[in-house]
């Protein structure tokens, strides 16, 4: 046994010492942001607690055994000292992977944001696409799509579109959809049969409560206004449209698809609270892991992240190099491959940083 992996073992025991005695604190229930994270970590690191006791056990019989063969050889004990050493090592890399926590936010809601880049109308009709693809993604994994802004373009596309997704684990499935996404297809009104291509922007937020994140009313700025629709139509006579300004951090959140003032502010502060909570994460995350800060989707979203190549009828992945079918799985809503490649990459750079050395 390294002595790396030993300080290992010796770090899961007193985290468990810890949160048992934070659990046995009967202040604990009164303070609902602790509450919550205390019982996330437990329930995260009870794989790690139990396979450490497994590991503990083996251990002791290996001991055992070696003390009995030195005062004797026996056939049977020398079997019981093999299927003990088995199980250790067997045991070990679990142990490093069951340390391995998962974000935070993976269980939660999410809000993507999903916005028309270089391309001009054929950006916007891919872009729509993009609201298809996942509206399909969520409803075929039991999630609820809860539309909140759309912004149409002249075409049919959209420029922008904001919808959370809404289910336990909705973050950990979209959170890594964020990023610049490239459609590469001949658009419809070219005559010539030459291949464009466009791009989309993904924003991805996990969507925080009143206790993830306070937000000082003194700190807004709001202004309601006459809602309108596509060409300057009025959509209504009251002015019920909402602009809420953040001062200190300058971003702004407009909502006008509710024919309510209520409505439209209550939505517009989902979005400025999931996007104050991605700024505090990126910062935060920004000094431990330039990894971790991506897959928060902070300033690394500007890389491109996926190409959608039409005439080729294939999607690739740029982050783990993976390519599936286009038409047979991704315009259908089965990103599932994708997922999948890249949670495994995300856990693979996690056990990565969690080995590497500390200064």
């Amino acid at each position: 046994m390294s002595a790396a992996f030993s300080r290992l073992v010796e770090q899961i025991e007193h985290t468990r010492e810890e949160l048992q005695a934070a659990m046995a604190d009967p202040g604990l229930v009164g303070d609902r942001s602790r509450y919550a994270e205390v019982n996330r970590r437990w329930s995260a690191l009870a794989p790690a607690f139990d396979l450490v006791d497994r590991w503990r056990d083996a251990t002791a019989r290996v001991d055992e055994a070696r003390e009995l063969l030195a005062e004797g050889d026996d056939e049977d004990l020398r079997a019981l000292l093999r299927e003990a050493e088995d199980e250790i090592e067997d045991l070990e890399p679990r142990i490093r992977e069951a340390m391995v926590e998962p974000d935070p936010n993976d269980a939660k809601d999410v809000i993507v944001e999903v916005r028309a880049a270089a391309g001009g109308e054929e950006a916007a009709l891919f872009a729509r696409d993009l609201l298809e693809i996942y509206t399909r993604y969520a409803e075929g994994r039991g999630f609820r799509v809860e539309q909140l802004s759309a912004s149409p373009a002249d075409a049919g596309g959209l420029k922008e579109v904001t919808f959370a997704v809404k289910g336990e684990g909705a973050f950990s499935v979209f959170k890594h959809e964020a990023g610049v996404h490239r459609v590469q297809r001949v658009p419809d009104t070219e005559s010539q049969g030459r291949i464009h291509t466009s791009t989309a922007t993904v924003a991805v937020l996990p969507e925080v409560e009143d206790v993830d994140i306070k937000v000082d009313q003194n700190d807004l700025k709001i202004d309601v206004y006459r809602s309108s629709g596509p060409g300057g139509q009025s959509v209504n006579t009251t002015d019920s449209a909402v602009r809420i300004t953040h001062v200190p951090t300058g971003i702004v959140v407009s909502m006008q698809d509710e024919k309510s003032q209520l409505q439209n502010r209550e939505r517009g502060m989902r979005v400025l609270r999931a996007r104050l909570y991605e700024r505090a994460m990126a910062e935060q995350n920004a000094e431990i892991s330039a990894a971790r800060k991506a897959q928060l989707g902070s300033g690394d979203r500007a890389e491109k992240v996926r190409t959608y190549n039409y005439p080729q009828n294939r999607v690739t992945d740029h982050r783990v190099g993976i390519t599936v079918a286009l038409r047979e799985q991704v315009l259908q809503g089965a990103l599932g491959d994708l997922t999948s490649a890249l949670a495994a990459e995300e856990r693979r750079l996690r056990l990565e940083e969690q080995a590497a050395p500390t200064a």
